[in-house]
């Protein structure tokens, strides 16, 4: 009976462990990453990338590591000490060969140690903290069940798939060793060279037991180098009892001198220290190798994140050939841009610029570049930050779609209710102001009338249909821009201004082959969704055209550096509470672009930093080399726009809508959209319908009538005090003083030839465009039923000679990337 009883409750153990473990595989053991991802140190790492036009750009290089700790310097076991090797395995690992993975004699001993003698032992074997330093490198500094139980899966894993050589080669390239200033110390070669100066394979025993002896606390012990002198008899002796070393070998390598990097050190002969003293700890960072920075290396590393989720790794770094939408030209004159951007102390920034008529990514900068390697960091790509009355042309168009013209007028006051915004400067008129002033002078009381008319709930679906994401409950801020977004997705959400209304996915490659030229992936043909008809588009486009020209400095114009001298510019700024996000996004009828400056961990800009007067230049340098040297084009208009002078300033109308009369909005909401609040002082007759515009009719733009200097008169009307509840989110603008000055496009470089497959390209930073750039793809009208995108639609030969496909018809992978 005693017996039944023992097995029946073994058996219910049993069940319940069983049941335990399969709800944590369902918990957390669904989807774990590929350990095949590790297969780095067999890469060749020369996988050739090009731009638009077939110039080498650069290679992608396989790393190990996350983050901050990345190393880009992978070496084979072989050029390793071997000395190394053996002291890291009887310091972290002393079973390494024999265990599985997991080591739970390990673990026991440790667990005994640390709680009979007081000596705390590491439990993670070699092949554990290879996982938690690459594959679950996000959930590192995480004590959790969940990290622990995905270690151990991808351990047993990792062992399964690779040899114990392969296994330790990996751990030696991720471990950290310390500090470096300008970026960690990763791997064995950067430890190497940081603390020796010299390399992985050329350490003696007494260097690699040091280095060894550094790995659990290394910004630590690198400074007290006394006080852990002990620590390296310990090993030493240890290594000697796994039968790794000789004792004759441990003895004279406990005598033979060392001399960390920044140290004087002085010596016994019997291995003792006599004094020991850190002169200059900077000599890590002196002794660390620079690394080699590549033009487009923020591009490169998007290629590798697009890439890898289609073909992985092993063919990504395999040593094939990668096409890109990248224009050369453009991706040089946005990293001189970065370089020469003039930004508040600890600020950075991120540049995307696309190609309207499909969406490809010309260039990306996803830092503030100061000649050196930049962070891993890709705030072009990565970033989400709230992008402030940027998104205000968004709104405005919204209002345009749904027949309100920009001649409309809407109230400059308070809002009733609990949500209280403000106007930048915290002023009101307390008049109806048309919505072009509005938006020129970036007003948020009107804006937010609009979006109560309009409604939120449209607008977040507009918001949708263009890329963008807006948060769940956002509320009447989202008007005035609490939406988070990155520069690529804002730039494209702009690109439809300049293409006739039509939303294209970002994306970076065309085309990825192997070594032999076979096709791995091949990118569909862009497909635009229609997200705006025509003209729509067009009087959008007019409105932030305003915004740039409209005004000058003085005047109070928010975007004026943003002209470039010979091309048709429109955009606008953005600045959040705080002054924490300084935006410019805007468009030329070949460039969509967007630049976002602020602090990398988040955190206020000093109060005079003006998104007229941060990103704008930026964006204006990095637009203006990209065409420097293509001959100026304007913007394609469609059929069916008049233009009409109203209070001084030329506006864009529908022709059936050219006269009508001003519509009042206070944001109430009215079926009718409002009346003729102005009919009675309104100038214009009301003109008889015209017949609708047939779309594919397109007619060159007439230059506009030069605006004069007093279009908007500046005597400021009665102001009213605006409740100050700090709610302020706009720009910066309003009435400042000086003159307008217009920043000039770069100098043009002497041209420098297109560089062969064969031949050694310049990595450095410095624009260098052709004198005759590859010109970027115009679209073409397309026959097609009025009002279904097909006239702005792009056909199949704007890829530049590149061949294309259906997407898939001859069986290459052609999943679209995420952003």
């Amino acid at each position: 009976m005693g017996a039944m009883r023992f097995f029946t409750g073994l058996g219910v153990l049993l069940l319940l462990g069983t049941a335990g473990a399969g709800g944590l595989w369902w918990m957390w053991g669904r989807d774990l990453p590929s350990v095949g991802d590790l297969d780095v140190l067999e890469f060749s790492g020369q996988t050739r990338v090009y731009d638009r036009a077939g110039k080498l750009v650069g290679t992608l290089t396989p790393t190990l590591g996350s983050g901050e700790s990345v190393n880009r310097h992978l070496l084979q076991l072989g050029e390793i000490s071997p000395t190394l090797q053996k002291a890291i395995v009887t310091s972290e690992d002393r079973r390494f060969y024999e265990h599985h993975g997991v080591d739970y004699i390990g673990i026991a001993r440790g667990l005994f140690k640390g709680i009979f003698e007081n000596d705390l032992e590491g439990g993670s074997s070699i092949t554990q903290q290879v996982i938690k330093n690459t594959l679950l490198a996000d959930l590192r500094s995480a004590r959790t069940p969940e990290r622990k139980f995905k270690e151990g899966v991808l351990a047993y894993q990792l062992e399964r798939s690779f040899n114990k050589q392969q296994i330790l080669g990996a751990y030696l390239n991720v471990i950290y060793w310390g500090d470096g200033g300008r970026s960690d110390i990763v791997g064995a070669e950067t430890a190497a060279r940081a603390y020796f100066r010299k390399s992985a394979s050329d350490l003696n025993l007494a260097e690699s037991v040091y280095l060894t002896t550094l790995v659990p606390a290394p910004n630590k012990r690198y400074r007290d180098f006394k006080a852990y002198r002990p620590l390296m008899r310990n090993l030493l002796d240890r290594m000697v009892e796994d039968g790794r070393i000789t004792r004759g070998q441990a003895n004279l390598a406990w005598r033979t001198p060392i001399y960390p990097a920044g140290w004087r050190i002085g010596w016994n002969d019997d291995g003792t220290v006599r004094s020991a003293v850190l002169e200059r700890p900077g000599r890590l960072q002196e002794n660390m190798p620079r690394p080699p920075v590549q033009t487009g290396f923020h591009y490169l590393q998007a290629v590798e994140r697009e890439l890898i989720p289609v073909i992985g790794r092993k063919a990504l770094y395999g040593g094939g050939k990668v096409f890109t939408g990248m224009d050369l030209q453009a991706q040089q004159s946005a990293e001189q841009a970065s370089l020469n951007a003039r930004l508040p102390e600890g600020a950075t920034l991120g540049i995307a610029l696309v190609n309207p008529q499909n969406g490809e990514a010309l260039a990306l900068v996803g830092q503030k570049l100061t000649g050196g390697r930049p962070g891993d960091w890709n705030n072009a790509t990565q970033a989400r930050r709230q992008v402030g009355s940027s998104i205000k042309p968004l709104l405005y168009t919204l209002a345009l779609e749904k027949g309100w013209k920009q001649s409309d007028v809407v109230l400059d006051s308070p809002i009733e209710g609990d949500y209280q915004p403000q106007n930048y400067d915290g002023r009101w008129t307390g008049r109806y102001v048309t919505m072009r002033y509005a938006l020129d002078h970036s007003l948020n009381l009107p804006t937010v009338r609009i979006a109560q008319e309009i409604g939120l709930n449209t607008f977040e679906a507009k918001l949708r249909d263009l890329g963008l994401d807006p948060p769940a409950n956002a509320g009447l801020p989202l008007s005035i821009g609490t939406l988070e977004a990155s520069p690529l997705q804002m730039a494209a959400a702009y690109a439809p201004f300049a293409n006739g209304g039509l939303y294209y996915r970002p994306s970076l490659v065309r085309r990825a082959e192997d070594e032999r030229g076979q096709v791995l992936y091949t990118r569909p043909v862009p497909q635009g969704k229609r997200v705006w008809d025509a003209r729509t588009a067009w009087l959008g486009l007019d409105m932030i055209r305003g915004v740039v020209n409209d005004l000058t400095e003085y005047q109070g114009g928010l975007a004026t550096r943003a002209q470039i001298p010979s091309w048709d510019v429109g955009g606008k700024t953005g600045t959040t509470n705080d002054v924490k996000d300084l935006w410019f996004a805007g468009v030329t009828p070949l460039v969509s672009g967007a630049v976002w400056v602020g602090k990398q961990a988040g955190g206020a800009l000093p109060g005079w930093a003006y998104s007229g007067e941060i990103p704008t230049p930026v964006w204006q340098q990095a637009v203006a080399g990209t065409l420097a040297g293509r001959s100026p084009q304007p913007f394609r208009e469609p059929g069916g726009v008049a233009y009409q002078v109203v209070r001084q300033v030329e506006m864009a109308f529908r022709e059936e809508e050219q006269g009508t009369e001003q519509v009042a909005h206070d944001g109430s909401r009215r079926e009718n959209g409002g009346g003729g609040f102005f009919g009675r002082r309104n100038r214009y007759t009301v003109p008889a319908p015209a017949p609708e515009p047939q779309p594919e009719v397109v007619t060159p733009e007439e230059p506009a009538p030069e605006v004069p200097a007093d279009a908007f008169p500046q005597t400021e009307p009665p102001v009213g005090e605006a409740p100050n509840d700090g709610t302020v989110t706009g720009d910066q603008g309003g009435f400042g003083g000086g003159t307008a000055e217009v920043a000039p496009p770069p100098e043009p470089l002497p041209e420098t030839p297109p560089a062969e497959e064969s031949a050694p390209i310049d990595l450095g930073l410095t624009a260098t465009p052709p004198t005759e750039p590859e010109p970027l793809p115009e679209v073409v009208p397309d026959s097609g039923t009025p009002g279904d995108g097909s006239e702005f639609s792009e056909p199949s030969s704007q890829f530049d000679g590149f061949p294309q496909d259906d997407g898939g018809a001859d069986g290459t992978q052609t999943a679209p990337p995420t952003y």
